[in-house]
């Protein structure tokens, strides 16, 4: 383990990186994530209250939490215990279908933009996966690498597929049930009834429409314009008939479940709109919360910039080295200090982490309630997160290891599913 850091030290200060400013407000979309910054210049967190209002979505609330454990038998995760899951459109909609014990799907995915994720990456798929774990149903999983090709200039079609193998092997390691689970790779899978239902979306979707949402203008190519009525096609089950069959009437009745984090709900807000005047249920999501970067509250990790974030092929010793590096900390400018008046858990980025990784709610409090008193210092806050993280990113590489070019194949061949769904559905009585 590391020595201890002594409080003074905020790693990279993040409030010494911007500039003296004016304020400007948060901007939250799939292509940039800030929390603002004030008049000072201080980069402020993501304000998700103010985020669930101006997108138009709902809180998951503690009543939503009791229903669904009500419904599904199982204790909400702890990403919903602890409001990292915090919001969503029309989650209750999926446990009435779930409780009647009729079918529906879950759809997530990846823009891949480098040889491996992170931990920031990890975290939707970790709830993908214990969602599918809790209402047995099918999973369809997106690798959007012509998206990724289209809006970078950097990254060429060769670079976005290779992105798209390494990062599938990725989160096959997640742990996802292969008989209930299909990867594809749009550049690979696009065309038939997919591309039948990108087209009947294109068709509805004006410029205008993706300029408001998306905030383009005229220098984005026509692709980014274009691709939103891709990444919907895959929240219609018609999209895969080797899953749900060809009879369209049936199928088109199946809606999907989309977990993923906030700044993806755009692309689903022009689906949403669109979705019953095609025939089809709209699409629900369930909403997460930003891993913050290593440098602290108000930004989060990005796969292009290594000193940001945790990667998932991360040595332990290098965990060690960016967390005792890089992490921006809550602690006071002296030990003396610390002592007498605590740390700032809210902003700390260590406690954040392990908010994130420690699965025990009480070892998670007794942490909190030590720091804040200041009888936890900062540098026994950095060991305690890096001994988490090693241990969960260790895991991780074990698996991933067993993951092989057949399996990966496996998992992307367009194939039929397995699933049973809620054994125990509430039949309707008949009147």
């Amino acid at each position: 383990m590391a020595d201890e850091a002594t409080p003074e030290i905020n790693n990279l200060n993040i409030e010494d990186k911007v500039p003296q400013t004016k304020s400007t407000g948060q901007i939250v979309t799939p292509f940039d994530v800030s929390g603002g910054v004030d008049e000072s210049g201080k980069l402020l967190p993501v304000d998700y209250d103010k985020l669930v209002q101006q997108f138009g979505a709902s809180p998951l609330t503690p009543t939503i939490l009791e229903r669904f454990e009500k419904v599904t038998g199982h204790r909400p995760h702890r990403f919903m215990r602890r409001g990292i899951v915090f919001s969503h459109r029309d989650l209750t909609k999926i446990l009435d279908l779930h409780e009647k014990g009729k079918p529906f799907y879950l759809y997530t995915g990846r823009g891949p933009s480098s040889d491996s994720m992170h931990v920031g990456h990890t975290v939707p798929f970790e709830f993908t996966k214990w969602l599918q774990d809790v209402f047995d149903v099918p999973l369809v999983i997106m690798m959007t690498d012509d998206e990724k090709y289209m809006h970078s200039a950097k990254i060429e079609i060769e670079d976005a597929k290779r992105y798209t193998k390494a990062n599938a092997k990725d989160i096959i390691a997640v742990g996802f049930d292969m008989k209930k689970t299909f990867i594809f790779s749009d550049f690979d899978f696009v065309g038939g009834a997919f591309y039948e239902n990108i087209c009947r979306l294109a068709k509805r979707i004006t410029i205008n429409q993706i300029r408001g949402t998306f905030g383009f203008n005229d220098s984005n190519n026509i692709g980014e314009f274009h691709f939103c009525a891709i990444q919907s096609a895959t929240a219609f089950a018609t999209s895969f008939p080797q899953i749900f069959g060809t009879d369209f009437k049936k199928v088109s009745s199946i809606p999907c479940l989309i977990p993923c984090a906030i700044d993806q709900d755009p692309y689903f807000r022009q689906c949403r709109e669109h979705a019953e005047k095609m025939k089809y249920k709209k699409p629900s999501l369930i909403h997460s919360v930003f891993l913050p970067a290593l440098q602290g509250p108000g930004s989060k990790m990005s796969a292009s910039v290594d000193s940001s974030a945790i990667f998932m092929n991360d040595t332990p010793n290098k965990i060690k080295n960016k967390i005792n590096k890089f992490a921006f900390s809550g602690g006071q400018e002296t030990a003396e200090l610390h002592r007498e008046l605590g740390g700032n858990s809210k902003v700390d980025v260590p406690f954040q982490y392990l908010t994130f990784f420690l699965e025990d709610d009480e070892e998670l409090e007794r942490i909190r309630a030590a720091y804040e008193k200041g009888e936890m210092m900062t540098g026994e806050m950095k060991q305690r997160c890096i001994a988490e993280l090693q241990t969960y990113v260790t895991a991780f590489q074990e698996r991933r290891a067993k993951v092989t070019d057949e399996v990966v194949a496996e998992y992307m061949r367009p194939r039929p599913l397995e699933w049973k769904g809620n054994p125990n559905p509430v039949v309707a009585e008949k009147k």
